[in-house]
């Protein structure tokens, strides 16, 4: 859980401010849960420049609550919190300060979102709240006011946790609040996930991930991990202290996050990825009459497919379905090996390419409108599908064929700008399994996916 806030003072001396307004969102890394925003009586003058800074000044705080009237409320709702700020030294040292006053020690574990902004946003000239979220596309209102610099740095850390690959702020939260209760820990656990498509990540007390997984209902899953008798399972449920998930909004970043934090991560529990998970490409070629014939074969290290399956019988049940989407030809899909006419030209369902009744030029034409749509090979696009909640959109984001990143957009213009996209998304590594998983995915029956290209 955390607890990000964000604190405006009356400047002045270093340790003789005071705080005049102060606002605490509790995040539990999925959304905010519970906040706190309030002016504060500084008892002392605000420094001039800091007056035309956030448009506080000594009238507004005169009826304000002082600190020690707000003193037990932060403490609640920080209680057990992680601390996250923008600069969180200077605002944790503001909070200490005020509780020192009171008499009182005040100590929070805290983030810090300039430090990780640097680490896993590098070569941006500025890490200034107000530029990294104008270079990010974030919308910021009240600058300067506790709230509004606080709510930008919610949405900051949301995307910070993100591009998190390798889980760092995932495992230092777990480490500060594993369950030792053996008996009691499952069940806890999983009361606490949701019913949501999305990834999950298994930890034990040392705070290690040690299994990563993906579900469509990923509090469903979890309960089948805890409630097998299998022998994995069985070690996973002995170590397992700690469970975070991220929701994915859809099963194609479910997928990919999946392959990419396995690789990334290498959890013990975790088998490799079988190299024989994809076994069947679709492949194309011009026969002696000039027809684009189609085939499902096993996959061919040195020759481009159009679309990968995972066994032959998913790729022919996918041409039977090609068959009659783009009104195909039985022989010239190897659906039907006949020396003639295929069947389904003796029905009068095919044009009769298989007896050279229709063009080429014409049947081609919609051979080529299939592997268009499948085949992403030097392709530039943005596969768009749903969010983690309404009106927020994902994104996976192509580029010269090559899976580029991947993340999510609430406006428009984040993804009609290049340069901002780009800031937004995880970058991902580009692989054979990923470039499964996506064709795959694209052959599913899926009103929500737009594919955008450029």
């Amino acid at each position: 859980m955390y607890a990000i806030l964000d604190i405006e003072s009356t400047g002045g001396k270093y340790n003789e401010e005071g705080i005049t307004e102060i606002a605490i969102y509790k995040f539990d890394g999925h959304e905010i849960v519970d906040q706190f925003i309030s002016l504060v009586n500084p008892e002392r003058k605000i420094q001039s420049f800091v007056v035309g800074l956030t448009g506080i000044n000594n009238e507004m705080l005169h009826h304000a609550p002082k600190f020690y009237e707000v003193a037990k409320r932060i403490i609640e709702i920080t209680e057990g919190c992680i601390i996250v700020a923008h600069n969180a030294k200077f605002d944790y040292r503001m909070l200490r300060l005020e509780f020192e006053r009171l008499g009182y020690t005040y100590e929070r574990k805290t983030l810090c979102t300039v430090k990780l902004s640097k680490k896993l946003l590098p070569g941006f000239e500025s890490y200034s709240l107000g530029k990294l979220v104008k270079r990010l596309g974030i919308p910021i209102t009240d600058r300067h006011r506790a709230s509004g610099d606080a709510l930008a740095t919610v949405k900051l850390f949301k995307l910070l946790l993100e591009k998190d690959v390798d889980k760092e702020i995932i495992s230092s939260n777990l480490k500060l609040n594993a369950i030792s209760s053996v008996d009691q820990k499952l069940i806890r656990l999983v009361d606490e996930l949701p019913n949501a498509v999305g990834v999950y990540y298994f930890s034990d007390s040392d705070g290690d991930i040690i299994y990563v997984g993906k579900s469509k209902d990923i509090k469903k899953r979890a309960n089948q991990h805890f409630t097998s008798d299998a022998p994995k399972s069985r070690e996973i449920q002995e170590h397992v202290t700690s469970i975070d998930f991220e929701r994915t909004g859809n099963e194609l970043l479910a997928l990919l996050k999946e392959n990419q934090s396995i690789k990334k991560l290498k959890p013990k529990f975790n088998s490799a990825l079988k190299k024989s998970l994809f076994t069947h490409g679709l492949y194309a070629f011009e026969d002696e009459k000039g027809f684009i014939n189609l085939s499902v074969s096993k996959l061919k290290s040195k020759e481009n497919y159009i679309t990968s399956f995972t066994n032959y019988q998913q790729g022919k049940a996918f041409m039977e379905r090609a068959l009659e989407t783009y009104e195909l030809c039985q022989k010239l899909t190897g659906l039907h090996k006949t020396e003639g006419a295929c069947f389904n030209y003796t029905i009068k369902q095919c044009q009769g390419a298989c007896v050279h009744e229709e063009s080429s030029e014409s049947y081609n034409e919609r051979v080529r409108q299939l592997i268009d749509f499948y085949d992403y090979q030097n392709k530039n696009m943005i596969i768009q599908d749903r969010g983690r909640h309404a009106g927020e959109k994902s994104v996976v984001l192509i580029e010269n064929g090559e899976l580029a990143g991947a993340g999510y957009t609430e406006l428009n213009f984040q993804i009609e700008n290049m340069s901002i996209l780009k800031n937004i998304i995880n970058p991902m590594q580009n692989d054979r399994d990923s470039q499964h998983i996506i064709q795959s995915y694209l052959r599913k029956s899926n009103h929500h996916l737009k594919i955008l290209k450029f």
